[in-house]
């Protein structure tokens, strides 16, 4: 038997690791800022150009926890197990620093333009569409080096974690280039190839399995490799890693649309959400029990240990978020839990419990070993633990608490039949002590990362980093071998595997987006429904820009309580012209989607400039920048091409006169604002943006209802 000596790259998982920490302690710190705003909106108001606001910070502190700190965590787990299970250097030393420096950059371009409203409003995917093309790049990069690295193994059978780690390539591939088609219309303008429900079902297909194939499947893998590594013990169960994997990666792409219950989506896509939701609960808690099982016998360690605190905490957190996924795609609990924070905190639970702590146990037996060391303080690490903890139950509690105050008083109704909290902001001042415990949760959760981030640093300047460890292990041999479990077979052939795995999470997708786009009874047209004006256009993506689905639904459900607060319940045929979809996933603030002519002009013009001017006690921030910059009337004309080029029927060459239009309907803003005593140039943003409230839900006649902002 011929023994080969080669080295495992160490300095590429130290620079991964570095960024995961560096990413981590920025994107939670934007974390805390904008769960201070939910109830002290003003607190950065010394700036008024807008990239501080609750709407544009939003989504770079989910981009940052999710692509930047778990993302680079995923990738220096990924390069530090697959060598080692592999026994050989990554493939390509240049392509696994293409991929570090490519992922920085992408981060640091969201950093640049999420704060500018540069965004395509698309949750999860709010990057437009150069960055898109740079992700897809970098993802390839990251591809061939894997695939490269599994073909030229010293190890002939591929253990679990490698599965795991072939499915969330793969799936995120699919993922991310089916929901980023998207048609430019400038440098860092574009519209999403979809409408209204073929845009919801997409983003929520691409949004659910993004948790899925990039929160959850990697870490998987990551967890099979390290806490049997941390713990000393070998996986409780291969068969059940087996069964655990595949119906894993088969049952959860199909589970996409249960984030759009009761909405205008197709019933049948609705119901087939549901169920393999519910059957999702099944691999999951398979996983969960899988990790847990593979501490019997250490658990004395485990009171002991830090890093294995850490890990039995973050995979319990695995299997409560994955309890509370399927329940929540029960209609019935949907109907109550939809749109409220029992979401945000689901998500945290998640996100905090099973991402953060499996990140933070990780880095503590990582960065020792890498070292040649010990940790510099078992005490500080402990202590991380326990604040860390506190900071998961100060900040998801509250949440669980604000959803039963919102669900209760949305869905009251007096003994005469009327609405007892018609007025939403009614609920929304009841939750703010839920907002304040919230944001000191984070505030404790972030204090035991700089701990963390303290105590590595010690333990790395005690110790000598190794960049290239030398390792040798036997050559591998061509020889066929037969017999064993049927499932090794599989695993000696890393092509073919890959190509199941793809079929396997291809299946459902397929079998749910197809349909809704090629049957026309799944989306009915309503004649009455017509494109928007070029200036209702143009406040559409001021409305995108500034975040406002971020705290605002358009979708109003066919239930009493809500159709009684906002009107007529919403058409799927609504949405057609809609690109992208603006449905929400979260009310901060009501429902907009019957909102056109419910208050005169001045009332949103007053309202965005101080919202306490019309609706006392509000938490919504100010928009000052709105009466100070003016909107792109250059740019309508492609924005119109575009859109034609999209399906929405505007006639040929309507571009030309695009411009003009839009200053008509400018001026008669204006002038119905004159009458009122406000004085304002109509090309200001503010104009544009009240263009848009006032077309919203118009298309349709709907039944009467009061004023209850």
């Amino acid at each position: 038997m011929r023994i080969e000596k080669f080295s495992y790259d160490n300095k590429i998982v130290k620079y991964f690791a570095i960024a995961t920490v560096i990413w981590g302690t920025i994107g939670m710190l934007v974390g805390i800022i904008i769960a201070i705003l939910m109830f002290y909106p003003n607190l950065l108001g010394g700036l008024h150009d807008g990239w501080n606001s609750f709407g544009r910070l939003r989504p770079l502190h989910t981009n940052a926890v999710i692509f930047a700190f778990v993302g680079n965590m995923i990738f220096a787990g990924v390069y530090y197990s697959m060598q080692r299970l592999l026994k050989t250097r990554m493939f390509n030393d240049a392509l696994s620093w293409i991929h570090f420096w490519g992922w920085q950059l992408i981060i640091v371009s969201a950093v640049l333009t999420l704060p500018l409203g540069i965004t395509t409003g698309k949750e999860y995917a709010e990057l437009e569409w150069p960055i898109d093309i740079a992700i897809t790049l970098i993802w390839v990069v990251f591809g061939i080096n894997m695939i490269g690295t599994i073909i030229k193994r010293r190890e002939r059978h591929m253990y679990v974690a490698i599965w795991f780690y072939i499915a969330s390539l793969v799936t995120v591939a699919v993922l991310h280039i089916v929901n980023s088609f998207e048609l430019p219309v400038a440098f860092l303008k574009s519209y999403s190839w979809y409408a209204g429900v073929q845009d919801a079902l997409v983003q929520w297909w691409y949004g659910h399995n993004a948790v899925a194939f990039f929160l959850t499947t990697p870490y998987l893998g990551l967890m099979y490799y390290f806490l049997p590594k941390a713990a000393n013990r070998p996986v409780y169960s291969y068969k059940l890693s087996i069964i655990h994997f595949w119906a894993l990666i088969f049952i959860y792409i199909w589970a996409g649309p249960h984030h759009l219950l009761y909405t205008a989506l197709p019933d049948w896509a609705q119901s087939l959400g549901t169920v393999f939701s519910v059957m999702l609960i099944a691999p999951s808690w398979g996983g969960m029990l899988n990790g847990l099982l593979t501490l019997r016998g250490a658990w004395d360690r485990v009171r002991e240990q830090p890093v294995l605190k850490f890990m039995v905490v973050a995979v319990t957190a695995y299997g409560m978020s994955t309890f509370e996924g399927p329940m929540l795609s029960l209609k019935n609990f949907n109907a109550v839990a939809h749109y409220t924070d029992y979401i945000i905190g689901h998500v945290h639970i998640g996100g905090l419990g099973w991402n953060g702590f499996l990140t933070f146990g990780i880095l503590y037996w990582l960065i020792p070993k890498m070292w040649g060391t010990k940790l510099h303080s078992t005490k500080l690490a402990n202590l991380h633990f326990w604040i860390g903890s506190l900071g998961i139950v100060f900040y998801a509690l509250p949440m669980y608490a604000s959803f039963f105050v919102q669900s209760l008083m949305w869905k009251q109704f007096t003994v005469d039949g009327i609405l007892a909290y018609p007025n939403f902001l009614e609920t929304v001042t009841q939750i703010v002590p839920m907002y304040l415990l919230r944001a000191f949760g984070g505030l404790l959760y972030w204090t035991g990362v700089l701990i963390m981030l303290y105590n590595l640093y010690k333990t790395a300047v005690a110790g000598k980093f190794v960049a290239n460890e030398e390792a040798e292990a036997p050559a591998l041999e061509k020889k066929v071998i037969t017999g064993g479990y049927w499932h090794r077979a599989l695993e000696r052939k890393p092509v073919l595997f890959t190509v199941l795995s793809l079929v396997a999470i291809l299946i459902g997708g397929i079998i749910e987006m197809v349909p809704t786009f090629l049957i026309k009874s799944n989306v009915p047209t309503i004649e009455a429904v017509q494109p928007y004006t070029p200036l209702e256009l143009e406040g559409r993506d001021i409305y995108i820009r500034e975040g406002c689905n971020s705290c605002h639904s358009q979708m109003i459900r066919p239930f009493r309580w809500e159709t009684e607060r906002y009107g007529e319940y919403s058409k799927a045929g609504e949405f057609v012209y809609d690109h992208p979809f603006l449905w929400g996933s979260k009310r901060t603030g009501p429902d907009l989607h019957r909102e056109g002519g419910k208050y005169p002009d001045s009332w949103h013009y007053y309202h965005m400039y101080d919202p306490t001017s019309t609706s006392q006690g509000s938490l919504m921030p100010t928009y000052p920048w709105l009466y100070e910059q003016y909107y792109d009337t250059e740019g309508i004309s492609e924005k119109i091409r575009a859109m034609r080029t999209l399906g929405v029927p505007y006639a040929e060459g309507y571009e030309d006169q695009a411009a003009e239009d839009m200053k008509r309907q400018a001026d008669e803003i204006a002038a119905r604002l004159k009458v009122e005593n406000i004085e304002t140039d109509p090309n200001l943003d503010i104009i544009a943006l009240i263009a848009y409230l006032q077309r919203l839900g118009t298309d349709i006649k709907v039944q009467e209802t009061a004023s209850v902002q």
